[in-house]
Formats: structure tokens, sequence, C-alpha cells
């Protein structure tokens, strides 16, 4: 192509953003960065009985979070504005006129009631559903008439009933209608307000648009598009049709897959970095290989070409490892920042706030292998930040250990740690390991009773790390409540 890249993110706010629309966002956005193109932002929003109000906000704030920012838009304006269709009817009412005047529609006066009886005929005769041109060849006078009596008419278009339209798909290559299977669709609705085919037509045309990238949903759709175009004297733009999500079990992605809203994933404690990395590798791929790609390198190494023909699957197993790689990548200052919102939401009301940074960043290392998403955190670090540990006092006891065993290594730990004049990893490592020899026990067993003492956790941050993070006082404190706990059981 010669013409500028102009691609077109344009959803409807009937609902939130979920992933199978940022995928699509993302192919827009990926192709514009890599030629030096322009990504626009544009809200289809025309059907107004089922628009969820704060979705147009919703999707942008889900857009921004990913770091898919628009050149064009509703926020920002640009030269083909405006960016919402109903600020654009007019256009439409005028696109529509036009084609009516030049034979290429018609308007249709069929009530719901009519076309609602004519496909349950048709269903029961097994049949295509579509309507039956009734209104197609009304002579000026019955259109008059129906005029007279105040009927809000549709406008349809006048589909050729023979041959063939076909057009090049850059994923699914030539692709072939028969026109004697498309029915004379709506384009302009009795309310003023057009339906997708001539709204996306008017307005990519307007915006010069270059390539059109959807889901393969969309397929049948561009005949009629494509006849549009040529009523209208447009050139139509280049069709990229991608497949669509599935899950696992390669059935249509759902809830139970993981289908939830864009923000929902920011919220359960995934990075922007892993939803952008993970997603643009749904249904593409750089090689058979390559799994964990930055920003800059997809945008380096993006092409249409390399989108799969084949159902994209989604799988939440490989989303979870990958967030987890990203969070095992960050440095500790950022790991801190990212983690404290979600420390201040998940841990117990009882902790003090607001939290001390300079603390949270003192834990962050030890927890930063174990987390696959920032939620996690809260339960993994909650020892930290607790006053009272509460937990069964029998986890105490280690494997092939009595009740005296555990009490005697409580409380020769406590008098030897007492003594310490430093309480860092080298003078626990230097204390305990020759201390559990000489009481019998084996470094793990020891290790096992301490680590349950001051944490209320059989399973932890390496043990020296996480004491000296506690600090002596808290460590001291916790064993000697562990003893009090452990004397209760009966022996």
């Amino acid at each position: 192509m010669t013409e500028p890249i102009r691609v077109r993110f344009a959803p409807s706010p009937t609902g939130f953003l979920h992933v199978g629309g940022v995928r699509t966002a993302m192919f827009d956005w990926l192709f514009a960065r890599h030629n030096g193109g322009t990504f626009i932002l544009r809200i289809e929003d025309t059907d107004i009985t089922r628009k969820v109000e704060g979705a147009v906000e919703y999707l942008m704030e889900g857009l921004k979070w990913l770091g898919l920012d628009w050149d064009e838009g509703p926020d920002m304006g640009g030269d083909y504005g405006p960016y919402y269709q109903s600020q654009r009817l007019d256009l439409y009412k005028q696109a529509a006129e036009r084609l009516v005047e030049q034979g290429d529609a018609y308007c249709c006066y069929c009530a719901s009631e009519r076309l609602d009886a004519m496909r349950k005929e048709q269903v029961a005769r097994k049949q295509p559903p579509g309507y039956d041109r009734l209104c197609r060849n009304l002579s000026l006078q019955e259109r008059a008439a129906k005029e007279a009596a105040g009927i809000k008419p549709v406008v349809r278009f006048k589909v050729p009933t023979e041959g063939q339209t076909s057009f090049h798909d850059i994923i699914y290559g030539d692709v072939v209608f028969e026109n004697s299977n498309i029915d004379d669709f709506v384009m302009l609705k009795s309310d003023g307000y057009p339906t997708y085919h001539l709204a996306n037509v008017v307005d990519d045309h307007a915006m010069k648009i270059s390539h059109v990238i959807r889901g393969e949903e969309w397929i049948s759709s561009v005949p009629r598009h494509l006849f549009i175009y040529k009523a209208l004297g447009y050139q139509p733009p280049l069709y990229v049709h991608h497949p669509l999500l599935v899950g696992p079990d390669r059935a249509k992605l759902s809830k139970r897959h993981g289908d939830v809203s864009l923000l929902e994933y920011r919220d359960q404690g995934y990075l922007p970095e892993t939803m952008f990395n993970f997603i643009a590798l749904i249904g593409w791929s750089l090689d058979d290989k390559t799994e964990l790609m930055t920003r800059r390198q997809l945008i380096d190494t993006f092409s249409l070409e390399r989108i799969g023909k084949t159902g994209a699957i989604f799988n939440r197993e490989k989303l979870d490892w990958m967030n987890g790689v990203y969070i095992r990548s960050l440095a500790i200052d950022d790991l801190t920042q990212r983690a404290l919102p979600f420390l201040d939401k998940g841990l117990p009301e009882s902790v003090k706030r607001p939290l001390n940074a300079g603390y949270v960043k003192q834990v962050m290392p030890l927890i930063q292998e174990r987390a696959k998403k920032l939620t996690e955190i809260p339960e993994l670090v909650k020892f930290f930040f607790i006053e009272e540990l509460n937990y069964d006092p029998a986890l105490l006891i280690a494997k092939n250990m009595t009740r005296e065993a555990t009490l005697k290594a409580l409380e020769v730990s406590l008098q030897r740690m007492k003594q310490l004049s430093s309480f860092d990893e080298g003078a626990l490592e230097t204390l305990l390991r020759p201390l559990a020899e000489e009481l019998g026990l084996k470094a793990g067993q020891l290790f096992s009773v301490l680590r349950t003492a001051v944490t209320g956790e059989t399973a932890t941050p390496p043990l020296f790390q996480t004491m000296v993070v506690l600090g002596k006082d808290r460590c001291l404190k916790r064993i000697d409540e562990a003893i009090a706990e452990l004397k209760k059981l009966s022996s």
C-alpha cells in the first residue's frame, strides 16, 4: 500500500472490555506502531438500547492500563472526528438518502410483527431467515400512502439477487459469497440510527481507514459492506479477520476459561506487562518457541501475516506462569510500589495503616519467587504485619518429634537467641545449625519448629532471612508465646 496506515479499534459500549476485544485492539495498535501508522479509537454507540453506563470510561481505562495509547479518539480529538458515532448521525442519514435516490436502497415499511411472523414461517419451512423484499418495488403511490399513515420506515440496501461477491482477506485468503444468500439488510433504522453495516462503511471511509482488523465473526458481513462501498463510490479497506479465542478444550471462550473483563485481571493482580505479552501471543507468534517478549520486541517484529488461522487458545495456567515470571523480574522498589495497594486492601484490618513502605521493601525479596499474582502477596506476608499469630499449636511439633522435644528445642533456642549481640543471617546460622545437633535433632526439624513459632505457618520464605526481617524482639516474643501454647497441649 502507498496510503498511510490508519487502523481503528471501534468497540460498542454495550458491555465491558474483554480479552477478545483487547486482542483486536492490540493487533491494531501493534500494526500501527510497527508501520509508523495511526491508531484510532472510535466509539460505536448507536445501539442506544444496550448501552451500558460507564462502559466507555472503563474501556479507556483498560486500554491505558495496557499502554495501548491512541492517536485520535473521543477524548483527544483529531482531524476526522467526532469519534462517537452518535454524534455523526447526519453523515449516515445523508449516505442512506443518497443510496435511496440512486436506486441502490429503498424504504421498508414492514411492521416488526410482520417480520417476526415471516421469520417464524421461514424457520418452520427450514429456510434461511431473511427479508422477503416486500417493499423493494413499492410504487410512488404506495410509498406515499405509507408515509401518510405515519409509518416511519427503515432503509434497506437493494442487494443483487444474482452473481457472487468476493474479497481477499490477509489471513483467510480469497473469500466468495453467493449474492442470492444475502437478504436486503437494514442500513438505517426508523429512529434515524444506523446499523453497523452503514455506520462502519461511512466512518471507515471518512476516517481514511486502510485496514479493518476484527474477529472472524464479521467475515459474513463483508459482502454487505462491499455493496455499500461500491454504491457510494468508495475504495474499501483491506480486510484482516482473525480467529476467535477458545478455551483449552477448544470450546468458545467463557467465564469458566477466564473470560472476564480486562480490568478484573488488573484487580486480580496480573501485571500489565504480562497481559500485553500474553494477549499478543494468543494466535500470533514470532516463531514456535518464543514466549516472553517485550513491548518493543513485539512492535519491531509484528506482522499481520503471522496471525494464525485456527482458533486461538486462551490458557489461564500459562497466564499465571507468565505473570510469575514477570513478577520475579521486577526490581524490588517497583514490586514494592505495585504490591502496596494490594497489601492495603488484603491485609487484616488490625494491621496499622498507612503501611511502612520501607518495611514492605524488606519483605518483598522474601516472597518474590513465590507470588504468581499480586493478590497472593497479602496472604504470603501476613505474618510479617500482624501482631498476634493464630495457629494450631500442634503444628509446632515437627515430623518424628514429641511435644517434650519440641518444648525443649524452643526453650533452648529462646535462651540462646536472647544472648545474641547481632541478629543477622550469619549469627542465626552460626547459632542454630550446631544447636540442632546438640539437641539431637536434624536441622530441618529445629528449623520447622522455629518457622511455625515465629510465623504461624509451615511453609515460608528462608527462615533466617524471615527472622531478620521480623526482628529479634518479635521473634523472641513469638517463641515465648509458642512455648506457652505448647504447654497447654496434653502430652
